[in-house]
């Protein structure tokens, strides 16, 4: 038996022994597998590729979010006496988001891209991601040079895009992405750029990472026909390819707008916001700017810019993106210029039925169990494709639209009760569908009650409007200190 001094002496050189094999299993040295023992990164077996440090890089023009709780949901008076937006808690998680709405300049690239790739044999590509200008146009003003010049003439190139349907943000999305990756990979010498691109061969992420893409790619590894084998092929594992660009959650919108970053105290939020600054008033406090308005929107029926020698923001229309004050995480025009489209599709009680982690409304489609969704599957009641659906699925929500749909008897045969296939809103009766998606923030032409975070307005995902706009989101893949 050991002694009491001999045993204490053990153990605390046996638990030296474990913490020093621990760091060195954990500490980050990722030459050799801790499990197997065989070399990673060993370009003579093939062997997977891990990185030594992998700092998530930020994409082009966004900021980090630092996650956390927060009370969604109004912060002042409904004015319209709506029940959409009961205050509740949830927590999102980290993220990254544009510092600023995107401007033309951003959505013109995009538009020449197309007509580059597209142009000669589907020129409908280009022409239907075009804004719709006429969005300016007005019968009872006269608005014609918005019209004509606000898209492209390059006075406005620093203007946030608008007449630019959900649907059309969505796709400069994606589109976004696949442009970042593919500079990522041709400044890291993984690919050469291609100038031959055209609709039947042109870098996507997903076409990349599937092996499909071949393109012109650098002499260790293939050649521009990809005859050859790939050999130094990046995949996800190598962490150069960023996540995805998307519009962010309604949840991630208001959170990132309302910049409580800077209320925290002990672990609690000392002042919730109205709107992305702590004051109620909409003029600034800063020495420098005291006085001036510190959004852009309209303060009172026909005064949307003041008088001249003292006007109010300064702009009858949209300002350019980076104007007035940044709020606490460094994001402009979060209230006012434009509002600004968000995933999420519309439910006026959304607060209801919600997740209180990472809320949103909508999904497209995708169930958790991979089960393609009912509600796509037996449109209009029609059930001759129930027997391609699992009986479990047909209880679950539906994640196309977030709704609950009305219980129904499976009979035998697989056929179901038809009231099962209700629509919980007809789009007969309401605006309220499928198609209704979220717009948050005010405008230019939207007063004051309008610039809170909180306000929800919803609009059909195929429509624009002047006062609409719109900014990305990226995941953060794992919690960072930027």
């Amino acid at each position: 038996m050991l002694k009491k001094s001999s045993l204490i002496n053990f153990l605390a050189v046996f638990c030296c022994g474990i913490a020093m094999t621990s760091c060195s299993m954990f500490s980050g040295n990722q030459g050799q597998s801790r499990t197997t023992g065989w070399a990673f990164n060993d370009p003579e077996r093939s062997y997977i590729t891990v990185k030594e440090d992998w700092p998530q890089d930020i994409g082009p023009g966004l900021v980090p979010i630092e996650g956390g709780s927060f009370t969604m949901g109004a912060t002042q008076e409904n004015v319209y006496f709506e029940w959409n937006n009961t205050p509740r808690q949830i927590t999102v998680s980290s993220f990254f988001m544009d510092e600023c709405e995107i401007s033309n300049l951003d959505y013109l690239e995009y538009v020449h891209w197309l007509e580059l790739i597209y142009g000669k044999d589907l020129p409908d590509i280009a022409k239907n991601a075009l804004p719709d200008t006429l969005v300016w146009r007005n019968a009872m003003a006269y608005n014609e040079p918005m019209v004509e010049a606000y898209f492209r003439h390059p006075a406005y190139r620093d203007y946030p895009v608008v007449g630019v349907s959900w649907v059309k943000a969505r796709d400069y999305a994606i589109w976004r992405t696949d442009r970042v990756n593919e500079i990522r990979l041709i400044e890291a010498g993984k690919i050469y750029y291609d100038p031959d691109q055209n609709m039947d061969n042109n870098f996507s992420t997903d076409a990349y990472l599937a092996g499909n893409y071949k393109g012109q790619i650098d002499e260790n590894g293939f050649t521009d026909v990809g005859d050859e084998e790939v050999v130094d092929r990046i995949s996800m594992e190598n962490g150069l390819l960023l996540p995805r660009y998307r519009l962010p959650t309604e949840a991630e919108w208001e959170y990132a707008a309302l910049g409580l970053i800077g209320n925290n105290r002990e672990g609690s939020i000392v002042e919730r916001r109205t709107y992305p600054w702590n004051s109620l008033g909409l003029r600034a406090e800063d020495e420098e700017i005291r006085g001036q308005f510190i959004a852009n929107f309209k303060r009172g029926a026909g005064d949307y810019m003041g008088i001249a020698g003292s006007r109010n923001d300064g702009f009858a229309f949209p300002a350019p993106i980076d104007s007035y004050l940044a709020n606490d995480y460094g994001l402009y025009n979060m209230a006012g210029n434009v509002s600004e489209w968000v995933y999420d599709v519309y439910r006026p009680l959304s607060f209801q039925d919600f997740a209180d982690m990472n809320a949103v409304r909508g999904n497209d489609g995708r169930i958790g169990t991979g089960t393609p969704s009912y509600a796509d599957k037996i449109p209009n009641n029609n059930l001759d494709t129930i027997n391609d659906i699992s009986k479990d699925a047909l209880y679950q929500k539906n994640f196309n639209d977030g709704d609950f749909k009305s219980g129904g008897t499976i009979l035998e045969g697989g056929e179901m009760t038809p009231n099962y296939t209700e629509k919980m809103y007809d789009p007969d009766v309401t605006l309220i569908s499928d198609r209704a998606r979220v717009y948050k923030g005010g405008s230019w032409a939207d007063g004051p009650y309008y610039l809170s975070p909180s306000v929800r307005r919803f609009l059909d995902e195929g429509k624009s409007t002047s006062t609409i706009g719109f900014r990305c989101a990226m995941n953060m893949i794992a919690p960072m200190n930027y």
